[in-house]
């Protein structure tokens, strides 16, 4: 039947705006199936895991006595339980795919549809149109046949009433006109709005086709699973009924016995003294000498970039070091820091159609999706921010990272790296008045990818949502807590009113390091010291690897604190001395594989 076709025309036209909602509508539906089966996933994964933990407590359970046998029965059932519930979780994580493609599959069909509509967008608004100026024509048309009739009646002038009766002509041909016309844009809209809504019926028939089909292989799926742990019990039954008492006593006199031959008879015997004899040990005990291992082979060095010399006053003896030893003990850290941000303004409008594709990528680090908005307790996926039909807001993310390394003499397995990274979104002085309008303003939503590559995430509590129970270790949604939000803009908007637009600390995260793989710019340090003197070489080398686009390092500063007094320092490139802080700096303008001996 043709549901669509008959219910949704009405007095003010405005069945199709209520059918092309209810059609995105749909996708929001598949998203909540999605979320609602990775909970029970979540759910038996957890059980899983609980009876995996409780079939190895089995084995902890005392194995002495008789009963010991039937630990293992107890065991081996629980463990094949967690096994049937780890399945069931396979399952449904890849159902969960399944659901995914079919959403993929419905924005596409969506995006389709909304260009095949728009003719009929069109004629509901060119009938909702005529229809007020029709209405007004009419109602400008009586009043002027009135007057004219009064006019007449009460034997007003000639003048008078020529003047009014142009006046109802004018009025009469008018009315006439856009009766005219709504009857042609009256064909249009009920031709194209009879083919708009059957269109609309048919995607809802095969979405609402499409999402019984997944509960039902949900349901298989569930079923499939029970009618196995049906089995596992049944099995359990069964070993229970055969794990008899009389098979426990057998099998424990079986493993335990200590014989069957009884004691025999003991007779006394007389000692002979004649075999009687004081053992001396013919040979000394000796003990073993312990050889220490050989000593480990001189440190690979990092070549050719040089900063060096700096001279001390005397100071007590320290052992002379050459250039292929090991740094001494007390040698300080050399470190590097470099601070690293990209910035993307994207403004949002309904008339962008949000894509997953507009992401921010810094280097091997983690990818934050545009910035969305989704209705209010509904975890949906992207769509505009908007004021209206041509107002678009303007949200910007900035993403602030930090590679913090300290390296250790010449050695590169001691060298030790952190990276950590700022997420910071900019809000429009504007989006206040949104927020604040609208008692339930959509909740604004992101989602960071390649999460795997992360240490630790640290969401601002305050203010950010995160999603515990995604079985997807490479992405991470998050949503924004749209009260505290609001409240915290407004704050920052009492405190500067004048401001076009405000900052707001989302998150922090650490991005897991490879060592010194993982650094720009890679430093070893060599030390030679004396009573008087103290010679230092920093070696650096530009490490592109470390980047997923290789950039230039710029204003590279490298410090090294040398103690004891310095009166005198000479160095190559030339360096500045801190006499308060006690620390030799060079400075780089830039390093690059463009850079002499390609950032060497």
């Amino acid at each position: 039947m043709a549901y669509f076709v008959e219910s949704f025309w009405g007095e003010r036209n405005n069945g199709f705006d209520v059918l092309y909602h209810n059609m995105k509508h749909g996708h929001l539906s598949t998203k909540d199936l999605a979320d609602f089966i990775r909970e029970r996933a979540t759910i038996e994964e957890a059980y899983s895991r609980s009876m995996t933990k409780l079939a190895k407590s089995a084995s902890n359970y005392t194995q002495l006595g008789t009963f010991a046998p039937v630990w293992d029965v107890f065991k081996t059932s629980t463990e094949k339980l967690a096994s049937c519930h780890l399945d069931l979780v396979r399952r449904l994580q890849e159902l969960i795919k399944e659901v995914h493609k079919y959403g993929d599959e419905q924005i596409k069909a969506y995006k389709k549809t909304k260009e095949d509509v728009s003719g009929t967008l069109e004629a509901v608004q060119n009938i909702q149109s005529i229809t007020q100026a029709l209405q007004k024509s009419k109602e400008n048309y009586n009043a002027k046949c009135v007057e004219h009739e009064r006019l007449k009646k009460e034997g007003a002038t000639q003048r008078e009433v020529d003047k009014a009766a142009i006046k109802s002509k004018k009025a009469t041909d008018t009315y006439k006109l856009y009766v005219e016309k709504y009857a042609a844009f009256k064909s249009d809209f009920e031709q194209k709005m009879t083919e708009t809504a059957q269109k609309f019926q048919d995607i809802e028939e095969t979405h609402l086709l499409r999402m019984k089909e997944i509960i039902e292989s949900l349901s298989n799926t569930i079923k499939e699973v029970h009618l196995q742990i049906g089995e596992v019990h049944e099995e359990f039954i069964i070993n229970m009924t055969n794990t008899t008492v009389e098979s426990l006593i057998q099998k424990f006199a079986e493993s335990k016995g200590t014989g069957k031959e009884r004691p025999g008879p003991i007779e006394f015997e007389e000692c002979n003294t004649s075999s009687a004899v004081e053992a001396r040990p013919t040979t000394p005990l000796s003990i073993g000498t312990i050889v220490p291992p050989p000593r480990p082979a001189s440190r690979p060095k990092l070549s050719t970039g040089k900063l060096s010399g700096i001279n001390e006053i005397p100071r007590p003896f320290s052992p002379p070091l050459t250039s292929n030893s090991s740094p001494p003990p007390a040698a300080p850290l050399a470190r590097a820091e470099s601070i690293s941000s990209i910035s993307s303004s994207a403004s949002l409008s309904a008339a962008n159609t949000p894509t997953v594709e507009d992401d921010l990528l810094i280097g091997n680090l983690p990818t934050i999706e545009k910035l969305c908005e989704t209705p209010p307790g509904v975890s949906g996926g992207p769509s505009p921010v908007s004021l209206g039909n041509q107002d678009t807001l303007p949200v910007a993310v900035a993403l602030t990272e930090s590679v913090n390394a300290y390296f250790k003499g010449a050695d590169p397995t001691k060298c030790i790296v952190k990276i950590t990274g700022d997420m910071t979104v900019s809000f429009p002085s504007g989006i206040i008045k949104v927020f604040t309008s609208n008692p339930s303003p959509a909740v604004l939503c992101f989602r960071m990818k390649n999460t795997s590559k992360l240490e630790q995430i640290l969401p601002n509590a305050q203010l950010v949502y995160s999603d515990q129970s995604q079985s997807d270790s490479t992405t991470k949604d998050f949503w924004m807590n749209m009260q505290a939000i609001t409240f915290y803009l407004k704050k920052l908007s009492e405190q500067n009113p004048s401001a076009s637009y405000y900052n707001v600390d989302v998150l922090k995260y650490q991005v897991s390091s490879n060592g010194i793989q993982s650094t720009p710019l890679n430093l070893a340090t060599y030390w030679k010291c004396n009573a008087s003197t103290t010679d230092v070489r920093v070696d650096y080398k530009y490490n592109p690897e470390s980047m997923n686009m290789p950039s230039m390092l710029s204003n590279v500063q490298v410090v090294v604190p040398v103690d004891g007094g310095v009166t005198n320092m000479q160095s190559l490139p030339p360096a500045k001395w801190n006499a308060d802080q006690m620390k030799a700096y060079w400075k780089i303008s830039s390093i690059s594989e463009k850079s002499e001996n390609g950032g060497k």
